[in-house]
């Protein structure tokens, strides 16, 4: 949690050992839960060398997920996506399949970050009114996206986490 101490530290302007957060689970209150820090919102995500941290004045989702051959598309396509999704991955082959794939998938578990529900939630169910989906470029060998309650598009800005963690 470093990363995200450091991130919040330099939004509330404060010293990193001054932010505190909380994982307290709102349904069982075991210290499992989405990141929680006081006067704003954020998510946290990670996937082979690539963290991503979002944070705003509103409910925030962001996923990043390894391009990962391996992974069984048809399988998790059945209880993930929906019908119109799964009849555009059937057009596919190949990589170019499983990339759509976790496009798909990170845009779903953004907004169920951004909703609070987590992968309690519908993975079938379209993206809410109210909240945008905007796709993050991180490379040929993962996506990425971002998922905001606002009516406006976001500004997004990505950063290195090297300024952090020099600091």
């Amino acid at each position: 949690m470093t990363i995200v101490r450091r991130v919040l530290a330099a939004r509330l302007l404060l010293p990193a050992a001054n932010v505190l957060l909380d994982r307290t689970c709102t349904e069982c209150g075991k210290p499992h839960g989405k990141v929680r820090a006081a006067g704003v919102e954020l998510s946290v995500t990670h996937s082979g060398e690539l963290v991503g941290v979002a944070v705003a004045d509103v409910p925030v989702g962001i996923d990043v997920e390894t391009i990962d051959p391996e992974v069984d598309v048809d399988g998790v396509a059945g209880v993930a996506l929906a019908d119109e999704e799964i009849r555009q991955l059937k057009r596919l082959r190949g990589i170019e399949k499983v990339r759509a794939f976790t496009e798909y998938w990170t845009r779903k578990e953004a907004v169920l970050k951004a909703t609070g529900e987590g992968l309690r939630g519908d993975l079938k169910a379209a993206a809410p009114e109210g909240i945008q989906v905007v796709r993050l470029d991180v490379g040929p060998d993962h996506r990425a996206a971002l998922a905001i309650t606002s009516a406006e598009p976001p500004v997004v800005r990505v950063r290195d986490a090297g300024e952090f963690l020099r600091s």
